[in-house]
């Protein structure tokens, strides 16, 4: 009797233990998220509800009320509440009161200004400060993927640096911000700064902030830099293999002394920040060449996360470009149901040198270029439909033995997990020759 009360209650409730793997979730919550009971119970609560933070107060014991929790598109009121026996912490309980704010403003008239405004806080500051991808986003079935997330999950609740690598378009953003998401600054900013986008003069008063009358142009009352934006939160520093050289210096003072100086200043301020960093650059190979420094590579890379490019997980791209297309043709007001199965083996046979950047963009031409209510090969990019076998016959010798040879050298690295001088013993060639490879393919 109790379970099906339970079952069918009007609110969503959900139990996890203090590992944050699902105990227990209620029949109304599984319908919604299209989930059976059975598949979800024993997984961690991370990989079935988006933006859920029960696994921190599984691990925290600090009761979180009338919370708002963004889940499949909306706003809802969410309670999470610690489970303790014989006053040890064993888990938590969570439950969804209100399934969108509206219900919340019709019951709690004074309340519509406070809500108001957070709306607007998460809807549009958040777009500044806030992470926008949960581990949620991140779609692969392959071994790669699956271990990454998990690697996530360990990595999240510290305050080690974080870097993480990989080809463009491999998704570096996606884990940064589901690190921000799953760890206890979720509720802090979490801003990025694009370090090769920026111009270097600029990127110090980015940073780092500037007072009143520092420069020509300086804004009446100084600016705050990232750094102070992100205090007590997270930021990311991505393409850091592009920060020049005498940012690098400062930055790294930054990270040794936890303060920041604006320009024009002569005061410090302390800053408490988490540094997640991205590249597809071979620092290793620029520390050698003095273009990257040494100390600082180390004070980034304490934990290191590999993303494999998408032509070594083809296992990913049908996941992905299901994905994609469903977020798209929602976008677009189209009615787009899927991919046809000749399609799709197009898809699987691409190199996708871009990544899932790439196969987004081409996905998205095939949406809005699609005549049915499915993406065929008439809708693909034209240089998707070669045969890349029989064009292969036609290629100079040089374009096969190079494309072999970068091909030979990425597994390797990836075997040796980034290995470079084991992975140079492994091919057979000195480690300045790998070095230059790397270089000449744009590896890692």
């Amino acid at each position: 009797m109790l379970e099906t009360i339970i079952d069918n209650a009007y609110e969503w409730l959900v139990v996890v233990n203090k590992d944050g793997m699902i105990d227990y979730m209620n029949k109304t919550y599984c319908e919604f998220l299209e989930v059976d009971r059975e598949s979800v119970v024993g997984r961690h609560v991370t990989d079935v509800i988006e933006n859920t933070r029960m696994h921190i107060v599984a691990r925290s014991g600090n009761m979180e009320l009338a919370d708002l929790q963004y889940i499949r598109g909306n706003y809802m009121i969410a309670n999470r509440v610690p489970i303790y026996q014989d006053n040890e912490l064993i888990g938590a309980v969570g439950t969804v009161i209100f399934r969108d704010t509206e219900q919340w403003k019709q019951m709690n008239t004074h309340i519509k200004v406070l809500l108001s405004e957070l709306e607007y806080y998460r809807s549009g500051s958040s777009k500044e400060n806030g992470a926008s991808y949960s581990l949620y986003d991140i779609v692969g079935t392959s071994e790669p993927i699956r271990s990454l997330k998990e690697k996530v999950k360990q990595v999240a609740s510290g305050n080690v640096s974080v870097l993480i690598r990989g080809e463009s378009g491999t998704g570096k953003e996606l884990f940064a911000h589901s690190i921000h998401q799953l760890s206890e600054r979720s509720n802090r900013p979490f801003i990025k700064v694009n370090c090769g986008a920026i111009p270097d003069q600029l990127l110090e008063s980015e940073l780092f902030g500037y007072e009143e009358g520092a420069f020509t142009g300086a804004k009446k009352g100084g600016k705050l830099g990232k750094f102070e934006l992100a205090d007590k939160g997270t930021i990311f520093l991505d393409e850091i293999g592009d920060m020049p050289a005498n940012m690098q210096v400062k930055l790294l003072r930054v990270l040794q002394d936890r303060e920041v100086e604006r320009v024009g200043s002569l005061r410090t301020k302390k800053v408490d920040v988490r540094i997640i960093a991205a590249t597809n650059r071979p620092l290793e190979a620029m520390v050698e060449e003095r273009r990257f420094r040494e100390d600082l590579f180390y004070r980034i890379n304490v934990i290191q996360l590999f993303i494999p490019a998408l032509r070594e997980r083809v296992q990913d791209v049908k996941p992905l470009a299901e994905s994609f297309v469903r977020k798209i043709s929602a976008k677009a007001g189209k009615r787009v149901i899927g991919i046809e199965d000749n399609a799709m083996q197009l898809l699987l046979q691409h190199n996708w040198p871009g990544n899932a950047r790439e196969l987004e963009n081409a996905l998205e031409a095939s949406v809005h270029l699609t005549r049915t209510e499915t993406v065929d090969v008439a809708s693909l990019p034209d240089y998707l439909k070669e045969n890349e076998g029989l064009v292969t016959g036609y290629r100079k010798l040089k374009d096969i033995v190079e494309k072999a040879e970068c091909e030979a050298i990425r597994k390797t690295l990836i075997q040796c997990e980034n290995d470079k001088l084991a992975a140079a013993k492994i091919l057979g060639i000195g480690k300045t020759s790998l070095y230059d490879k790397i270089n000449k393919y744009d590896l890692f």
